[in-house]
């Protein structure tokens, strides 16, 4: 079960239309109120949220799923004003698994959406806890931290797995396309802008340390072996 929050009426009936006709179980909403009495009701299985609604924000909305004992895990993508990379990256850092810009063209929503499907019914996969290192930058998959030149560094959980991602494979170069199934688990190929924007916050958080993150262009990212 799919949950989207939308306070535009066209829009929320046409992307559920959209959904149900790919099979794809879904619930409309236009605010917080009527989301909220949702989930008391029946837990959905991903979630997505608009940034600008009526009364409670999508943004807050995010927050307080993040913060609850048994909505905490489910995933959640915000849908965010068109080319407004700023509220992609306060998403993004408020623990959205996932950004679609507006206008989005229905096809690519449901790529996105059975992405965080597959993601809510997957099996725990293998846990890898060996610890990792690449130059200043150290991080333990087991206690879940990252450090740069031995100072903690705070990232989304996004964020840790691209890193954590990169840093098995240093000075390997990976295509957009191969970090989205990878890391999201997404098998669209249309041009997806989230890897960018990861990749840019991640490297705001890496500061000084930043151009350990390679853009090769025409081809991906790396990180510096």
């Amino acid at each position: 079960m799919v949950y989207y929050v939308e306070d535009d009426r066209n829009l929320r009936e046409l992307t559920l239309y959209a959904l149900r006709q790919s099979g794809i179980e879904a619930e409309g909403f236009p605010d917080d109120v009527a989301f909220r009495a949702a989930c008391e009701r029946r837990t959905p299985d991903a979630v997505l949220l608009d940034i600008m609604l009526p009364g409670t924000d999508g943004l807050e909305i995010l927050r307080r799923i993040r913060s609850s004992s048994h909505l905490a895990s489910i995933p959640v993508m915000m849908l965010t004003a068109k080319d407004s990379e700023l509220d992609a990256v306060r998403a993004l850092d408020a623990g959205a698994d996932d950004y679609l810009a507006k206008p989005f063209g229905m096809m690519e929503m449901v790529s996105r959406v059975r992405a965080l499907m597959r993601r809510a019914s997957a099996k725990p996969a293998k846990v890898e806890t060996e610890d990792l290192s690449v130059g200043p930058l150290e991080l333990s998959p087991a206690r879940h931290e990252v450090t740069l030149d031995g100072k903690p560094l705070k990232l989304t959980a996004r964020e840790f797995a691209l890193l954590e991602f990169l840093m098995r494979s240093p000075g390997i170069v990976f295509t957009r396309e191969e970090l989205l199934s990878r890391v999201w688990g997404w098998d669209f190929d249309g041009g997806s802008r989230t890897v960018d924007v990861h990749v840019q916050t991640l490297r705001s958080k890496l500061g000084d340390s930043s151009d350990l993150i390679e853009t090769v262009r025409g081809v991906g990212y790396r990180l510096k072996g």
